[in-house]
């Protein structure tokens, strides 16, 4: 049953209030108003201040517990809430975890995320996802993860393993939040986020864009990240896969230019951090992901599959970035 908010729109199109922030809504608005070319060339600026524009990291992203969330996310297959065909399932054996983990080195990637569809982690998951890390990392690859919320307690359990980053997206601007979640609050996920910085973990925060959202919540949903004191190291930027079953799915697709301009306001407003091309990338020809290049993207995704949903093959991949002579980022960048 499909249980997501709806708020009105026209409830949630005044910006959130931010007297000490550093960017402003009405600014990161300004800035995706800009003629595109204006746009592109300010971005690529920014980027070659901070890295190298022909260079590229890779990370891949494992499912290692999948279906049967207790949270309402209307853009997700893998909520209980909605019937996408999507089977819950065990958490993966370590060992096999290990195993994906190896052949991701192996075919280039420098980083390993591991997602679980969970509200929280319960107590008795929290050593085999902590030996995961553990394992994981002493293949020389940083690590990531994404459980959903956590307490201070396993905050620090995770970084006592050696985890590198913790995933917790924002989703989408505060005002547009309701529409998108029911069952857990922005300020659960700021808390969540406090929580990884306490303990010392390197975050990786950003949201999904192409949910029904104007341009003034896509604003929003940057300024709040930019905002973060300290912005996060990596930012995802993620165009909505629509799954038949969830609530978001017919919905009008994004235009792609929009997705790119997303790109390049989040490099300007977050100089240095890692905007990785995430999920959606399916859906975008070669020439869409080159502009996400070259508005500033320097992270992608890279295998067959998300966690539930398709993903470019990695031979595809090599492809375009032979074409574009771009190289990969061969050592991680914590």
């Amino acid at each position: 049953m499909n249980t997501v908010a709806t708020i009105p729109l026209s409830a949630l199109t005044k910006p959130a209030v931010q007297p000490d922030a550093r960017w402003r809504v009405e600014d990161v608005d300004a800035l995706f108003a800009l003629p595109l070319m204006d746009l592109l060339h300010r971005a690529q600026q920014t980027h070659r201040e901070h890295f190298d524009p022909n260079q590229i990291q890779l990370s891949t992203l494992l499912s290692i517990k999948t279906g049967g969330c207790a949270e309402d996310c209307g853009y997700c297959p893998q909520s209980a809430h909605f019937d996408t065909g999507v089977k819950a399932g065990k958490l993966m054996p370590v060992a096999e975890v290990v195993e994906a983990a190896r052949i991701a080195q192996h075919q280039g990637a420098t980083r390993f995320c591991m997602g679980a569809a969970w509200r929280s982690p319960k107590p008795r998951d929290m050593e085999a996802v902590a030996e995961m890390v553990r394992q994981v990392k002493a293949l020389g690859l940083e690590t990531c993860m994404t459980l959903g919320m956590l307490d201070a307690e396993q905050a620090g359990a995770l970084k006592d393993a050696g985890l590198d980053y913790y995933n917790h997206n924002l989703d989408t601007s505060p005002e547009y939040y309701g529409r998108i979640v029911g069952t857990r609050t922005y300020q659960d996920r700021l808390d969540t986020l406090a929580r990884v910085r306490g303990a010392g973990i390197h975050v990786c925060c950003g949201g999904i864009v192409g949910m029904g959202e104007g341009r003034l919540q896509r604003a929003g949903l940057i300024a709040q990240l930019a905002n973060l004191d300290p912005y996060p190291e990596s930012v995802p930027i993620n165009s909505l896969v629509q799954v038949e079953g969830t609530p978001l799915a017919g919905i009008e697709p994004l235009d792609p230019l929009e997705f790119v301009r997303t790109i390049a306001v989040a490099r300007i407003t977050m100089p240095r951090a890692m905007v990785r091309l995430s999920a959606g990338r399916e859906q975008m020809d070669d020439a869409v992901q080159t502009l996400c290049f070259l508005a500033g993207a320097n992270s992608i995704f890279y295998g067959d599959r998300l966690l539930t949903t398709s993903n470019p093959q990695a031979a595809r991949d090599r492809a375009l970035f032979e074409r574009l002579g771009l190289r990969v980022q061969r050592e991680g960048a914590v």
